[in-house]
């Protein structure tokens, strides 16, 4: 990055980003958060508060979904604003309610209150997650306030889970937050919360009492309070930074301590981190480490380049936000970064010994030219700082190209020799410019050291060959002296003014071909078609940038990693190692601190949502040391190939559902027909059946039993069409429950009476308690239910085997278990029982199509209900229901005779 030495002119693309960013805004709702660190700190209170002021001074404020969760001084604060109705979703047999984004959108009032911003939507909602509900209130227009606590934090996962070791699904990612227009923190002491919380103001007494056990222990509120605080903080401070942006602030505003070290090559330079690190970790307090490449009279060589790379690497596992950044003028460039980034401290080290009296070292050039701010000189590792100093880098220091400078001589001698004719031709100031030109050409083709020599050389080459009297340096006329004097410093100021642009149009050249790299990477990856394609492009752009070769390893199924089928494979990868990196989700190998001897490097594949992979690196010097701007590129492109691996995966998520789904409407369609089809002829041959069977005088014993075989056969038969049919209904969601409330005795009833042929030569004992209530069903098929377990045990289980059936009330539901003495369930199968055609205990030996428990599991979840099935430990089977209580309505009270 070159800096400018004028830094009061505004940059014109920030000023075209801003209007346009201020363009959007204008047309664009604003988003208004109420953070907490923790449910019942009053976030919906302060927001209710917050929406009743506005409307008494006009506003039209509209209540979308706010959850009081029982609390009557929240209630209260909603009594006169308009409240949206919600919108009735059925999942699963339950009527529940949701946001209506719909008429919100169509009644566009000014201001609207979304409720618990984290909110996951019923499955089949337009947006799956209520923030997404918000982002489109937004862009309509709509001013939005929501509420959010801290755990709900993408960024935050891992750190609630570790201090609560509770895991939190819903989640909102940063930049939602982030782009929020005003972030309100809604506090509460742990005292005063623990106190709410037992008196019943956050939750029930008995949700309360686990509560205090369990999250809302005192240290649990602590710490989560501190993570909010911060969070908020950081979001006041980016808050700051934009708006000195804005208003093009230059100086530093203190509003905490920020430390800015400067670092070099020198041995000095690792002290300097180590001490701006203690520092930082005693205020807490964010630093920077910073280091400047200038075009000084000797180039960088790798010797050196590599020391600083080191010194930031070390800078960046210490927790510093590191930058290497490219300037004419060192000390400009570190005053501007520290003023961009409101950094107060400045961290350097003692300036060295003075050879000349005016010679100004970097701190003392740093204090006259930035005295706002703060600047600190840390002592350097000098015996005896007056002298000069004698550092082992001196001895390994850069050493003096001679090419360039013979090249330079070669050049000045060749304008002497062009010049000669010419004496006589052109005036003396013509002459002048041509040694000029030639300090130019110098400077724009060797730099700076170069264009100094070509400087003097101009001079002395003029006076002596084309000023009177010629071939001596001496001069008869006084005036040719100004004249030297003028051209010598011309030549100076044109030489470095050159070296100086040639310097910074490299490195924007080396900018622009890393920005045009990563575009042209970014674009063919959003229209890649596979992996492979994927891969291509990728090998593409790290051989164009890096040097290097890559392996992308893919995990399987299990987890495990393997290198990519059309990757480009290497025999220097360790497919253990990007194992360990994929599971550890950290960078290891070459040039890090796991397994630094390893010949590549391996970098995670972090999408927004999974870890698609590894990234292996394979330098063609078998070296890996890149500066901080070629991380940032690096992380970027990998971030890249991430997202586009990541959207690849999803994509055949959806074909594959797509394909799914349509197969089994397919399916469903074909055993619908077939089921309809086979009806008929069933119901003909069993019409047959029994007519024969009732003609029993007609017939003799041998075709008596036929018939009646006949007749038993059709009906099993009949009952598997049955079965294929309901559940093709099921699943094609044609089944609507016909609810009442009945007892659960009056089913079993029925469900025995109708099992009573299948169920003998096993006894069946059914224990109820008196005083068990109501079951809101559907009482036809919660007997399919009944029915189908009854025939299911029958036909598993031998002659002589015991049945028993109980219930009792648990909770909020009704458990009933069936169970019997039979020989159970084989190992490991008790879940796949319930999936369409699998058959049960003794399959191979039973006919049937496998569907009778997978109907039964339908109708269960219709209900609301869950049914399982387990092997009881002293021997036998065991299916548990559980079914939704719900309210049951009051009976009426019987008359009292008089």
């Amino acid at each position: 990055m070159a800096m400018n030495s004028d830094n009061s002119r505004p940059n014109p693309d920030a000023l075209l980003a801003r209007l346009e960013d201020a363009d959007i805004r204008e047309h664009r709702g604003k988003l208004k958060i109420f953070f907490g660190a923790c449910p019942g700190v009053g976030k919906t209170y302060a927001m209710l508060t917050a929406a009743r002021t506005l409307r008494e001074q006009g506003a039209s404020v509209m209540v979308g979904v706010v959850e009081t969760h029982g609390r009557e001084e929240t209630a209260m604060l909603l009594e006169g604003l308009t409240i949206l109705p919600c919108r009735a979703v059925t999942y699963k047999g339950h009527q529940l309610k949701e946001f209506d984004l719909d008429t919100a959108l169509a009644l566009k009032p000014s201001l609207i209150l979304v409720d618990e911003l984290a909110h996951s939507n019923t499955p089949g909602s337009r947006h799956p997650k209520r923030w997404q509900d918000i982002e489109e209130l937004l862009a309509a227009g709509i001013d939005v306030y929501t509420t959010i606590n801290v755990q709900h934090v993408e960024s935050l996962k891992d750190v609630v889970s570790q201090i609560t070791g509770i895991q939190v699904w819903e989640r909102v990612p940063d930049h939602v937050i982030d782009q929020a227009d005003e972030m309100v923190l809604v506090d509460l002491p742990p005292e005063d919360l623990i106190r709410r919380l037992l008196e019943g103001k956050v939750y029930i007494p008995q949700q309360a009492e686990r509560a205090v056990e369990h999250f809302f222990r005192k240290g649990n509120l602590l710490a989560l309070r501190e993570l909010a605080l911060r969070r908020t903080a950081d979001r006041v401070d980016g808050d700051v930074r934009a708006w000195r942006r804005d208003t093009s602030v230059s100086t530093v505003w203190p509003t905490r301590e920020a430390v800015l070290v400067c670092v070099g090559p020198g041995p000095d330079s690792e002290r300097l981190v180590r001490r701006a690190a203690r520092r930082a970790n005693q205020t807490g307090a964010p630093w920077h480490a910073l280091a400047i490449e200038t075009p000084s009279a000797h180039p960088p060589t790798d010797a050196i380049n590599s020391r600083v790379l080191e010194v930031l690497k070390l800078a960046q596992e210490l927790g510093a936000r590191t930058a290497n950044l490219s300037a004419s003028n060192a000390v400009e460039a570190a005053i501007t970064y520290a003023r961009e980034n409101n950094l107060g401290t400045l961290l350097v080290g003692r300036d060295r010994y003075r050879r000349l009296p005016w010679q100004h070292g970097f701190a003392e050039k740093l204090g006259r030219l930035a005295p706002d701010l703060e600047l600190l000189q840390i002592a350097r590792e000098d015996a005896n700082p007056k002298m000069p100093p004698h550092h082992p880098a001196k001895k390994t220091g850069p050493s003096l190209d001679w090419r360039p400078l013979s090249q330079t001589v070669l050049i000045v001698a060749l304008v002497t020799a062009l010049s000669a004719p010419l004496h006589d031709i052109l005036d003396k100031s013509n002459i002048v410019m041509l040694f000029l030109l030639a300090v130019v050409f110098v400077a724009m083709r060797s730099g700076r050291p170069a264009a100094i020599l070509a400087a003097f050389l101009s001079v002395g080459c003029f006076d002596f060959f084309c000023v009177p009297p010629r071939f001596t340096f001496a001069v008869h006329d006084v005036q040719y002296l100004v004249t030297f004097a003028v051209m010598l410093i011309v030549a100076l100021v044109i030489g470095q003014l050159t070296a100086g642009l040639r310097f910074q149009a490299t490195a924007s050249s080396k900018r622009e071909k890393r920005t045009r790299a990563l575009y042209e990477m970014a674009r063919d990856l959003s229209s890649a078609l596979g992996v492979e394609h994927i891969i291509e492009i990728s090998h593409h752009f790290f051989t164009q940038v890096f040097n290097a070769k890559i392996v992308v390893f893919l995990p399987g199924k299990e987890g495990h990693v393997a290198p990519a089928e059309d990757s480009f494979t290497h025999t220097l990868t360790d497919v253990g190692i990007a194992q360990w990196t994929f599971d550890q989700g950290h960078v290891a190998g070459l040039g890090t601190d796991t397994l630094p001897s390893a010949q590549a490097i391996y970098l995670p594949l972090k999408a927004p949502t999974r870890r698609c992979g590894v990234l292996a690196i394979i330098p063609a010097d078998g070296t890996w040391k890149i500066p901080p701007d070629q991380q940032q590129l690096l992380d970027t492109s990998a971030t890249l190939i991430a997202i586009a691996l990541e959207r690849m995966y999803y994509a055949s998520l959806s074909r594959d559902a797509q394909v799914n789904v349509e197969s089994e409407r397919l399916r469903n369609a074909l055993l619908s027909a077939i089921s309809h089809d086979l009806r008929t002829p069933l119901t003909v041959i069993s019409g047959l059946a029994e007519a024969m069977v009732l003609a029993t005088p007609a017939l003799m014993e041998p075709h008596l039993g036929i018939a009646r075989s006949i007749r038993d056969q059709v009906m099993r038969t009949t009952a598997m069409v049955n079965n294929l049919l309901d559940m093709a209904r099921m699943q094609m969601g044609q089944v609507t429950l016909n609810r009442q409330w009945q007892t659960l005795e009056e089913v079993l009833g029925l469900s025995l009476e109708h099992c009573a042929s299948v169920l003998t030569g096993h006894a069946v004992r059914i224990d109820l308690p008196a005083d068990l209530p109501l079951i809101e069903i559907d009482t036809g098929l919660m007997e399919r239910v009944f029915n189908n377990l009854l025939e299911n045990t029958a036909r598993h289980t031998p002659p002589g085997t015991s049945l028993a059936i109980h219930a009792e009330v648990t909770d909020d539901t009704m458990k009933i278990t069936m169970e019997d003495n039979g020989p159970g369930f084989p190992p490991s199968i008790e879940k796949k029982l319930f999936e369409k055609f699998s058959r049960g205990r003794l399959e191979g030996t039973v006919s049937g199509f496998g569907l009778g428990l997978a109907i039964v599991r339908s109708i269960v979840e219709a209900h609301g209900g869950t049914i399982r099935a387990e092997n009881r430990q002293e021997g036998g089977a065991c299916f548990i229901l559980h079914l939704p209580l719900g309210l049951p309505p009051a009976l009426p009270e019987e008359p009292v005779d008089g």
